[in-house]
């Protein structure tokens, strides 16, 4: 592996995962975070793809099940960046918005991507195929980024919408958030290992619709601050 086609795969994959975190980003842009936490958060995400790889292949070796494989696939990605996030940066005192903690999350699901995509890349650039890596990066753009960016951001919805209530609620709030995520992210994964157009094309328009889902999330729990739950 050259030195020159992973740095080609990395900058595929991070350059257009960066426009997204911009996107992102906008929806916090009255009460920015802060960039050296939005980083942090961003290179646990990377670190949770080491941490899922390992799993997943015990996973694939112990059972046969294609929906079970599914699953716990899932979620051992989608608990693994809530964990990192919970490590990294959610128990943090400037973590004091129901709106913060979307957002982290959204930027660990781009780290995990980033990383992700660029092993998904790296094959095609090493065989010199121009046209697959391209479209492998595009695909990867609307569909599978978008994809961990809508399942992290189900987890960080289900807290900032318990932000404020007591610990029991947020428990299963929070449970309630990866067990949702854990199935939107298995269906996805599920149609689109069928390999049928008319599926993939399906999942697609699906995962563009709860991003349009996310958006409206986002205006709702930004109504949410500690004031306006003091005087319920």
């Amino acid at each position: 592996m050259s030195s020159i086609s992973l740095i080609y795969a990395l900058l595929a994959s991070i350059v257009p995962v960066f426009l997204w975190l911009c996107f992102w980003l906008r929806e916090d842009r009255l009460h920015p975070e802060p960039r050296l936490f939005i980083f942090l958060a961003f290179l646990g995400g990377m670190l949770a793809v080491p941490i899922v790889l390992p799993i997943e292949q015990f996973v694939n070796n112990h059972f046969s099940d294609t929906s079970t494989i599914l699953f716990l696939w899932a979620f051992t990605e989608e608990f693994t960046k809530y964990f990192i996030g919970f490590a990294f940066v959610l128990r943090r005192k400037f973590v004091d918005e129901p709106i913060d903690v979307i957002i982290y999350m959204i930027t660990i699901a781009l780290g995990f991507a980033a990383l992700e995509n660029t092993f998904f890349i790296l094959k095609p650039i090493l065989e010199g195929d121009v046209v697959r890596t391209i479209i492998t990066s595009d695909m990867r753009f609307m569909g599978a980024t978008l994809l961990h960016v809508v399942s992290s951001a189900i987890i960080g919805s289900a807290i900032a919408l318990s932000f404020f209530k007591n610990k029991i609620i947020k428990i299963f709030s929070l449970s309630f958030g990866i067990i949702l995520a854990t199935f939107f992210h298995m269906i996805f994964n599920f149609f689109i290992t069928k390999g049928q157009v008319s599926d993939a094309f399906t999942v697609f328009v699906s995962v563009w619709v709860a991003s349009i889902i996310l958006l409206l999330i986002f205006e709702k729990v930004k109504l949410f601050t500690p004031v306006q739950e003091s005087n319920v």
